[in-house]
């Protein structure tokens, strides 16, 4: 026990001796440190209390191609170069059916294309309407009325509106039309329909003046087969090639 007591005041004493610098420590801590200090003469000081700016680095442009390499080209987005093909239009069946018609036909060539489509194209179904052709001049007029009772009526109406200036078409394509008016110009006629209407005529209207003659519009529907057969009977037979495509 006297021996361990021993021992820890020798290593007390031991300890406060080399803290205290008895066994041969410099009495200046700092003394050394110049010893150790790597060329300070080349030391510079850069701020006083202040922390120095920060220069950014600049970025290269890009990084510079190895020798023997040559630099690959930017990518570009593939285009595509294919023209586009037209669609073709699929063909007619031949179960189709076929609308052509034939306008300002003569009664007689109306006549002699209803006969030969009847004997060589039975399959085929023609309509046909007669108008009266255009002629020179404008014309003031009621519309065709259904019958003879129907036009005497309209004419007694006009007299008591105070209409006295027309007459009742008796034949023609026009029959039971009323006429109100011819004149060479549109703006003559346009003036009397102006006219009529601050009457109180509220069914006339102006057109071009019809002709005495008569044109015919024919029309025939079937399998579209035999749509190049009927176009070409149809204009050897009244020399008519503009067949024209109907509903």
């Amino acid at each position: 026990m006297k021996v361990l007591v021993f021992l820890l005041v020798l290593g007390n004493l031991l300890f406060y001796a080399f803290t205290a610098g008895y066994l041969g420590h410099a009495d200046n801590p700092d003394a050394g440190r110049v010893e150790q200090q790597i060329v300070p003469d080349r030391l510079r000081i850069v701020s006083r209390g202040e922390a120095p700016a920060v220069q950014p680095l600049a970025k290269p442009d890009s990084a510079p191609a190895p020798e023997g390499e040559s630099a690959k080209p930017e990518a570009t987005p593939e285009v595509d170069n294919k023209a586009e093909t037209p669609k073709e239009e699929a063909p007619e069946k031949p179960d189709t059916p076929v609308c052509l018609a034939w306008r300002q036909l003569t009664p007689a060539e109306g006549d002699k294309v209803a006969a030969m489509m009847g004997k060589r194209f039975a399959e085929f179904k023609l309509s046909r309407k007669a108008t009266a052709a255009e002629g020179n001049g404008w014309w003031v007029y009621i519309p065709s009325l259904p019958g003879k009772a129907e036009a005497d009526k309209k004419a007694g109406e006009l007299r008591d509106l105070g209409v006295s200036d027309f007459f009742i078409v008796q034949d023609g394509p026009s029959r039971h039309a009323i006429s109100l008016g011819i004149f060479s110009a549109e703006k003559g006629a346009a003036d009397r329909l102006a006219e009529l209407k601050a009457k109180g005529v509220r069914s006339a209207v102006f057109g071009p003046r019809p002709s005495k003659e008569t044109v015919v519009t024919l029309q025939v529907r079937g399998p579209v087969g035999q749509k190049a057969a009927v176009i070409a009977a149809v204009a050897d037979a009244v020399q008519k090639t503009d067949a024209l495509a109907c509903k």
